[in-house]
């Protein structure tokens, strides 16, 4: 398919293109062969996230200094879509990991991102991201997992839920109640993976996406020193919003990814599959529904490029970050369902891919805020707050 030369998709400079180049070889050679079959075994590819690593793509959008790519917002959504159309659970874990490194890098001391960063951002250590909780998903200020000051040391305790890498990931940033309730009561901890007290309960049984471990994480008495507190007391909950307008960008990435590999299965079969003597890509019909998925996939990569560019350029970006996260995602829940029913009955067996993106696509209607909740992030952009009685 020409969509890397869609207009959308000009990249800024040649190490920008070279990138681009170096991840979609690495995406077709290591990552979309095996795809399907350690999808169905459930198999986590920690080598490929060492693999990426070792090639600079695991801390693009982090400045050089402590060893990130200091690549714009722009160029690493691109590689985000070149990662997740090759398989999800990849392009999906790098968002994540890039999500759970924000914290330090924009709000850490200079000791901090020195001591920390470079091991975060070097391909060696995975991250994983812990807001959510079992009571408190989309109203994450409502958490209850709770940090108590001892002298220079916080004791953590509570329970993390849906966290991507739990049990797997090296280290984990923790958004924990430090003072009163409400949100200015939340505190950012970057916690080890191997800290004592630190565990993670077996992985969730998902629909889709069964390679990537998502668990719940249990913080029992997890001794954590005032040194790997991330920012000032009371402001996590700040924190935790500048990072998830980051990290809705990587979700329309990903969608944009899952849509444009599903568009491609379907050109694909509709040029093999014959039907009344000639390909069923001759039916105007389906060659609408072609049109009409091509049509979706590039509005959402245009649309999160511009809340990308508006990003790089240090202008506010977050009603344009949900608009991109709430269309990118329906839009691929829309063409992966139409990508199974160009299949026809072979779209719904699992000897084609189309039924993985489907059920993979789903998820990303939900995470990192749903959809319903980026529509009142857009409503108060343009409305304000709601009205309080």
């Amino acid at each position: 398919m020409p969509h890397p030369a869609s207009p959308s998709r000009q990249l800024p400079t040649e190490e920008a293109r070279d990138l681009l180049a170096l991840t979609r070889d690495i995406a077709q050679r290591a990552i979309a062969p095996t795809a399907s079959e350690q999808e169905d075994a459930g198999r986590f590819p920690r080598e490929i996230f060492t693999l990426i690593g070792e090639a600079g793509l695991l801390g693009l959008p982090y400045a050089e200094e402590y060893g990130g790519g200091g690549q714009p917002y722009e160029v690493y959504l691109q590689v985000l879509e070149e990662l997740a159309a090759a398989r999800l659970t990849v392009g999906l874990g790098v968002s994540v990991h890039t999500l759970s490194c924000h914290a330090l890098a924009a709000f850490g001391t200079k000791q901090q991102r020195a001591d920390h960063l470079p091991g975060m951002l070097g391909g060696a250590m995975l991250g994983a991201y812990c807001l959510s909780e079992p009571t408190s998903g989309s109203d994450a200020a409502s958490l209850r997992t709770r940090a108590v000051r001892d002298g220079d040391t916080w004791t953590i305790d509570g329970t993390k839920a849906w966290i991507t890498h739990g049990g797997v990931a090296d280290f984990y940033t923790v958004l924990a109640r430090s003072g009163g309730e409400g949100a200015r009561g939340i505190s950012a901890y970057l916690v080890p993976g191997d800290a004592p007290g630190l565990s993670a309960a077996a992985p969730e049984r998902k629909m889709g996406m069964k390679g990537s471990p998502t668990s719940q994480v249990n913080f029992d008495g997890v001794a954590v020193p005032d040194a790997r507190r991330v920012g000032d007391e009371g402001h996590g909950f700040a924190i935790a919003l500048a990072a998830l307008d980051s990290g809705r960008l990587g979700i329309a990435a990903c969608a944009v990814g899952v849509a444009q590999a599903a568009l491609e299965a379907s050109v694909g079969y509709m040029r093999e599959r014959r039907q009344f003597n000639r390909p069923i890509a001759d039916f105007q019909g389906l060659r609408f529904m072609l049109a009409d998925m091509a049509t979706g996939i590039e509005a959402g990569r245009s649309l999160y490029l511009t809340a990308a560019r508006l990003r790089d350029a240090g202008e506010p970006f977050s009603a344009q970050a949900a608009m991109a996260k709430l269309f990118c995602t329906d839009m691929a829940m829309r063409v992966t369902t139409d990508a199974v029913q160009l299949l026809g009955g072979y779209g719904y067996t699992a000897d084609f891919p189309v039924e993985r993106y489907m059920r993979e696509a789903k998820v990303l209607q939900i995470v990192e805020g749903t959809n319903q909740i980026q529509r009142m992030v857009v409503a108060r952009h343009l409305a304000g707050p709601e009205s309080r009685d």
